[in-house]
């Protein structure tokens, strides 16, 4: 199964990297480019992509902007932070939006790969560090619904970095059900993002 990538970087030279080594990958198809947040909103409602590479900062409408909107419109997506700095309120303000991931633009071109197919799984990616950052930085929900037995399992199981397929395999469910239950936990939790979902769930201790 490929998944569907699309770029959203105001630097056409940065594009055209990201598509270069993007590419050599059989399992990635670069389905389209934007060049600011709105752009890439038209795009993404057309194109359907799997997965976004979002600059953040970028004319006419910014990337954390934009994945606040992509979260609520298009919440299937799954969004990766790209950007040249790592600097701490973009971090933030673009888990807060509901990003799945952050990555420096110098990252390795193989590790961007498997950023982006893991973001496609469902799998939570957080460095040590970041996810102690971010515990503190970013504000628990208010007060979150009960969830049931099982969805405290799969939320357990998002939050150690499984990916949907293996909490399937895990729980003896379909994956479809897995899909369902995020779902129902985001919802419950009042959150945008299974990172959100993943960081409450280190607050609470349940990993």
């Amino acid at each position: 199964m490929t998944i569907r990538v699309l770029l959203v970087d105001d630097h056409a030279v940065v594009r055209q990297g990201l598509r270069m080594f993007l590419s050599l990958d059989e399992q990635l198809d670069i389905v389209g480019e934007a060049v600011n947040g709105a752009d890439a909103l038209q795009k993404a409602h057309v194109l359907q992509p799997d997965v976004i590479l979002m600059d953040l900062m970028m004319p006419v409408m910014d990337g954390i902007t934009a994945i606040g909107i992509l979260r609520r419109d298009l919440p299937d997506i799954e969004i990766i932070a790209l950007t040249s700095v790592l600097e701490d309120t973009a971090v933030f303000n673009a888990m807060r939006a509901g990003a799945t991931g952050y990555l420096l633009k110098d990252t390795e071109a193989e590790e961007l790969c498997r950023a982006i197919k893991a973001a496609a799984a469902g799998q939570v990616q957080l460095s040590p560090q970041a996810a102690a950052r971010l515990l503190r930085e970013v504000p628990a929900p208010d007060s979150p619904e009960q969830l049931t037995d099982r969805e405290t399992d799969v939320l357990r199981l998002v939050a150690q970095g499984l990916a949907n397929k293996q909490i399937a395999l895990e729980l003896s469910i379909g994956e479809k059900t897995v899909k369902t239950h995020v779902s129902n936990i985001l919802s419950k939790l009042g959150v945008v993002s299974r990172t959100q979902a993943a960081l409450y769930a280190a607050r609470v201790g349940l990993v």
